[in-house]
Formats: C-alpha cells, sequence, structure tokens
C-alpha cells in the first residue's frame, strides 16, 4: 500500500542534505506514490543522488517554477512540496499527516516547524514563528515553502506558484489557495527544518530579514525585485 501523495522537491547542489530528506521518506511506515526531484541543473552529484533512490527527475529552476514543473507530472491527488534540507521529524509522519488532512477535510496545510538544531536559542526562534503564524492565521495566512500539503485540484484552480515572484510565492500561494479550499495547520507532527541559512548569515540579520520579508507582504503585497538579498542554493562548496 502506498500514500496518495505526489512528493515534490526543488533542488540546486543538495547533494549534502537530499540524502537525509530521501532516507527519512524511505524509513516512512507508508511509502509515497512518488517522489519528483526538479532540479536546477545542479553541478554536484543531486541527479544522481535522487535516481538512486528512485526518483523522478525533471528539469526544474528556481522554487516556483520548479514546483510547478513538478505538480504538472504528478499523478496523485494530494502534492506535498518539501525543501530538500528538511527531514520528516518521525518515521510514520506522512501516515498522520495525511490523516489528520483527510479527516479534517484540509485543502491546503502544513506543520509547525522544530529546528534541526540542540541550540535553545533555535529552539526558541521556532516556537516564537510557530506561536505568531498559529496567532495570525486567520486575517495573514502563512505557509513556507519547505512543507506544503495541497489537494491537485486547488494546485490547478489557483494556476500554481506565481513564477513572477522573487520571494514570497509560498505566501502568495497559500493566501489564494484559502480562498478556494479550507486550511489550517497540523498538530500531529513537525517538521524538522535545517538551520543552515541562520548559520550562515546569523541568527540576528535572519530574523530582520524574515521580519522585513513579512511586514513588505502584509502591506505591499508581492515581490517582484530581490530587495532582500536572498538567494536560492550556493551551499555547494567546490
Amino acid at each position: 500500500m502506498r500514500l496518495p501523495i505526489s512528493i515534490i522537491i526543488p533542488t540546486f547542489n543538495e547533494e549534502q542534505y537530499l540524502p537525509k530528506l530521501l532516507k527519512s521518506i524511505q524509513r516512512q511506515t507508508v511509502s509515497p506514490y512518488e517522489i519528483i526531484v526538479a532540479d536546477n541543473n545542479s553541478i554536484d552529484q543531486t541527479r544522481q543522488i535522487a535516481r538512486q533512490f528512485g526518483c523522478k527527475v525533471i528539469d526544474g529552476g528556481l522554487p516556483p517554477p520548479a514546483r510547478n514543473n513538478g505538480a504538472k507530472i504528478a499523478t496523485q491527488p494530494i502534492l506535498l512540496f518539501l525543501d530538500a534540507d528538511i527531514i520528516l521529524s518521525t518515521n510514520d509522519f506522512l501516515e498522520k499527516t495525511i490523516q489528520e488532512m483527510t479527516d479534517k477535510k484540509l485543502s491546503i496545510t502544513s506543520c509547525f516547524m522544530i529546528p534541526l538544531s540542540k541550540s535553545g536559542i533555535d529552539k526558541f526562534i521556532f516556537m516564537f514563528i510557530n506561536f505568531f503564524y498559529n496567532l495570525t492565521k486567520r486575517f495573514f495566512p502563512k505557509i513556507n515553502g519547505f512543507c506544503i500539503f495541497v489537494r491537485k485540484e486547488i494546485h490547478q484552480k489557483i494556476n500554481g506558484f506565481d513564477e513572477s515572484l522573487l520571494l514570497g510565492e509560498d505566501y502568495d500561494y497559500v493566501k489564494r489557495a484559502v480562498k478556494v479550499g479550507r486550511f489550517d495547520y497540523l498538530r500531529c507532527c513537525k517538521i524538522a527544518v535545517s538551520i543552515r541559512r541562520l548559520s550562515e548569515e546569523g541568527r540576528i540579520k535572519m530574523a530582520l530579514k524574515y521580519t522585513a520579508i513579512v511586514l513588505y507582504i502584509f502591506i505591499f503585497g508581492k515581490i517582484k525585485k530581490n530587495f532582500f538579498n536572498y538567494k536560492f542554493g550556493g551551499h555547494y562548496n567546490k
């Protein structure tokens, strides 16, 4: 038996992190129907690793077109968009989340977050983000692109991710999706998230950057220029 979900992972030079995610998927009590890796011309072993794990590998690009490209060939009624540097936190993650999504009749959803870190500061940061997301979910719903469950019919109805956006495409996506479907956060499991950006750019700098991005989106809407110097990928070490 396999779950009726298509997992879609945009990648760019993710040979260090992708195996950890794929192993966590491999350990699941019930397997997903398919895993699609939408790759942005990686120059490392990303594509080879994906194929070794039995993934379908297609051409990607930046996250919005990569996710859309994956969704176009997805065969299942539920899509799960994941980033390559997260890990499914428990072996029954997929089984429990899909069951809760079904029981609550949700069209689009996500999990609260825990950091892949033992630092008390990191745990506090993520706890605060979870609290803020839950507090504002009715008037400013937010889902991070690294973990989005959505019914394929909803994805198609809203024409997928807006590929003209350089940042905040995930916030824009859920904003449009909640107009045509039911949204809430899942309570059964948390998603384990890499802290590599926090480590690379510094926690205070990243906190200020994310705050500025959220405020800009809330006040002005779509971000079509990279005012915030946010990079996709760039973690590959030659």
